[in-house]
């Protein structure tokens, strides 16, 4: 049977970009179709007026796990900056509007420390539980709500009550974190740009009929149907949760299980412009000690030696902030900055990402609930005949939630429909 299209990839942000790449160097001709007017996903660099045109990555910022993630030699053979962030951070935790001691430093590394044994051994041992179960032999301690606020809210998206330990063990980002000249998302544009024949932007695909008696797939767009020998759907777990694109025959119950323990997390990004004042060296990174985990927000002065701050907050807070409206939250990051200076500081105006009300995304990216942690191998084999679902959220080599891990999890579909297991359009 003849197709129009060899493999059909929905979604060109990391995952499908990494799935064209590797099926066009095994000779396979993929086409695109892509619901943004850009490609990149979550991994965007944008050029805000409000920062005076300097670049801005919106969504993922760092190459976590640096030895091991697959975009940092691509980078370098593209000639793209990288450095290495350890060692460049000044860390600054305020404690009712003052610095905390170098003693006090010392006992919040010390509860870090006594968290991480804690969890690991939990992990190890099953079985699993959520974070905060995982750790509650510290509660108590005034440093816990900061160690969870990082370890969950800020690194994973995820309240540590609702995030399995076992998933956040699997994925403990070890290895360096690289920040990238002129953004992740630029470099990402650059490295991974598809050819433009290949490429549907502004097209967001509304349904897929697959495991069809002819075989292949068929794709369903605001312009048209298109048949395919197999498709790939890179979408995030959140807009296919919502329904956003549906599915004939509807998806395996195996499969909406696994969508159902892979919740998408929220982190939000505001960039304030740091106006006249230096306020913080660059590098310096700010934050309170909180009494809850995920109350209050991060903010990290002058990244690459940019002229702004950069606030993050995550969880529940970044959920509820998203849903009282983009002024609402710029006005929690300026008091949030105010309270931590002593003062409100001279700054000008602010850029804010939108993650959690795009129905493009619907959140940041996933992240296990308890006893769902064998949820992100759900899709390690092809759904029917022709269908394949990758992403971040379907990684399980350790970097899930990343766009490492977005890179491999597009790569190993791939490898999936070059198999022809299943694939009469192969």
């Amino acid at each position: 049977m003849s197709f129009d299209i060899d493999v059909a990839i929905v979604g060109a942000g990391v995952a499908g970009l990494s799935a064209a790449a590797a099926l066009r160097a095994a000779g396979r001709r993929p086409v695109l179709f892509e619901a943004l007017p850009r490609i990149g996903g979550r991994a965007f660099t944008d050029h805000p007026a409000a920062l005076g045109g300097a670049p801005f990555d919106l969504g993922a910022s760092w190459l976590h796990a640096a030895d091991r993630n697959p975009l940092a030699p691509l980078a370098r053979a593209a000639g793209i900056g990288l450095r290495a962030t350890e060692g460049s951070w000044t860390r600054r935790i305020m404690l009712d509007g003052w610095a905390a001691t170098e003693a006090e430093l010392a006992a919040y590394q010390a509860t870090s420390e006594r968290f991480e044994r804690l969890a690991r051994a939990r992990a190890a041992a099953g079985p699993d539980a959520s974070v905060a179960e995982a750790v509650a032999g510290l509660r108590g301690d005034p440093w816990l709500p900061l160690v969870e606020t990082w370890q969950a809210t800020l690194i994973a998206a995820a309240d540590p009550r609702e995030f399995s330990v076992q998933d956040w063990h699997l994925n403990e980002l070890t290895g360096g974190n690289l920040a990238v000249a002129g953004g992740v998302g630029a470099m990402v544009a650059r490295v991974l740009a598809p050819p433009p024949a290949t490429l549907h932007l502004a097209t967001p695909v509304r349904h897929v009929a697959w495991d069809r008696p002819g075989g292949g797939v068929a794709i369903t767009t605001g312009a048209g149907t298109h048949s395919a020998g197999a498709c790939i759907v890179t979408v995030s777990t959140g807009v296919l949760r919502a329904g956003g694109i549906g599915f004939t025959p509807a998806l395996p119950e195996a499969a909406r299980a696994a969508l159902d323990g892979l919740p998408m997390g929220l982190l939000s990004k505001l960039g304030i412009a740091a106006g006249p004042t230096p306020l913080l060296p660059a590098g310096t990174s700010l934050y309170h000690r909180v009494a809850d985990a995920g109350e209050r927000a991060m903010f990290f002065s002058r990244p690459l030696g940019q002229d702004h701050i950069v606030s993050f907050f995550g969880g529940r807070a970044a959920w509820a902030l998203a849903a009282a409206g983009p002024a609402a939250t710029e006005a929690f990051a300026r008091a949030e900055l105010a309270r931590l200076l002593g003062g409100a500081p001279p700054l000008g105006p602010a850029v804010l990402s939108d993650w959690g009300t795009n129905p493009a995304f619907l959140g940041a990216y996933a992240y296990a609930r308890p006893g769902c942690m064998a949820a992100r191998a759900a899709m390690a084999a092809p759904i029917g005949a022709g269908l394949v679902i990758a992403g971040e959220a379907w990684c399980m080599d350790g970097l899930a939630g990343t766009v490492g891990g977005a890179f491999l999890s597009g790569a190993r579909a791939a490898g999936l429909v070059q198999r022809k297991d299943g694939f009469t359009g192969a």
